[in-house]
């Protein structure tokens, strides 16, 4: 497969790499990588920087704060973002999951409320789906939305949601019927995490990156928090799945951190040993494979084409290639790359200690690399009766 960028995408592209390239983005990239683990210096100001200039939402329309661009163009930023080393959770939770899902169901004056703060860089969202012993079976999900008036309150508790402690609202999923098709009865609402009833702690994990734990004991929500149908969550979280397993910002990754290795053994002769170096070479390829697949996957996407098979494929390969590298940047790192804290990243550890960390739990996020073989053998292959 082979992805065409216009002119004017491949424009675009350039103007995203000399804005992240600029001194004020590098120096707020910087302090954001040297932090102690699990710190968080608030919202980027590289994120309403990146608002100003309506790139942040650069897919969406003008009315909102985006420019009208295509898929196309936010992939280009997501893979910008990654390669110059800016966090990009906020912007693929806040735009490209929970923007996503009100441009597609939200009512107009959602979206008004809504979007343009999100686009201007301006609000931080969470979204709260995963539960207790629910993680990829999510139509097991127990957080339930009790009528009470003209409205509902929340019972239930969230776990392993990213940057909820920072978020003004979450987008959750909590069950608002019973129904023996347990896909039937869930509902997407809007809730304000600074509402009395919400309580968020820290979940402790291998890697960098912290997760909640929420509880919801009775936040009251009225029909303006829903977002879609009553009862019609279901089919939103699955149409926008797809926009998660694009493969697009694990390979993005994975090609960085091989990039690090790669200029790293240049620097310090390991690129002599042929052992390495064929491992280099077959790793590189494999990374240049993830890149292709998962521009596929986007190129689908703009042409309105949803194939579940194929992002599963993308994000299958992309996250278990991560895993791979990061293991690899270890052993060929030696003693130096088992460093732990950031004040080893600028000796070559750090880094790479960290991303070895973080390769087991990338293979679990937006669906485990289990349910992903499932999706392509009983769907694409048609293994399984």
């Amino acid at each position: 497969m082979r992805f065409n960028f216009t002119e004017e995408q491949e424009e675009f592209r350039r103007q995203v790499r000399e804005f992240l390239a600029e001194d004020r983005v590098r120096k707020v990239a910087d302090a954001v990588r040297h932090l102690p683990p699990r710190e968080e210096p608030g919202l980027l100001d590289v994120y309403r920087w990146l608002g100003e200039k309506r790139w942040l939402a650069v897919n969406w329309p003008p009315e909102y704060g985006g420019l009208g661009g295509t898929i196309v163009e936010k992939s280009i930023l997501t893979e910008e973002l990654i390669r110059a080393k800016v966090p990009d959770l906020v912007h693929i939770v806040s735009i490209d999951i929970v923007g996503l899902v009100l441009l597609l169901v939200g009512t107009e004056q959602q979206k008004r409320t809504y979007l343009p703060a999100l686009a201007a860089g301006e609000q931080n969202w969470s979204v709260l789906y995963s539960e207790p012993g629910v993680g990829s079976d999510l139509a097991a999900l127990r957080t339930r939305a009790e009528p009470d008036g003209d409205g509902w309150r929340l019972y239930g508790r969230k776990i392993y949601s990213l940057k909820s402690q920072f978020a003004d609202f979450a987008l959750c999923a909590a069950r608002t019927t019973d129904s023996a098709v347990r896909f039937h009865g869930i509902t997407l609402f809007v809730v304000p995490m600074r509402s009395p009833g919400v309580q968020i702690q820290p979940i402790w994990n291998m890697s960098d990156e912290q997760f909640c734990d929420v509880t919801l004991d009775g936040i009251r929500l009225t029909r303006e928090h829903v977002i879609g149908e009553v009862d019609g969550g279901w089919q939103v979280i699955n149409e926008v799945l797809p926009v998660e397993r694009t493969g697009l910002e694990f390979q993005a990754k994975a090609r960085r951190l091989l990039d690090e290795v790669l200029q790293r053994a240049a620097r310090d002769g390991t690129l002599d040993d042929p052992a390495y170096q064929q491992r280099l070479v077959e790793l590189h390829a494999a990374a240049t494979a993830a890149h292709l697949m998962a521009w596929q996957v986007i190129s689908d996407l703009r042409d309105g084409r949803l194939d579940g098979v194929t992002t599963a494929r993308s994000k299958l390969y992309a996250t278990e290639l991560f895993k791979q590298i990061s293991e690899f940047a270890l052993e060929i790192g030696g003693l130096d790359a088992t460093l732990s804290g950031w004040d080893a990243a600028d000796n070559g550890g750090g880094r790479r200690e960290a991303a070895h960390r973080e390769g087991p739990g990338i293979t679990l996020s937006a669906g485990t690399s289990e349910i992903m073989r499932y999706l392509i053998a009983s769907t694409g292959l048609q293994l399984l009766s």
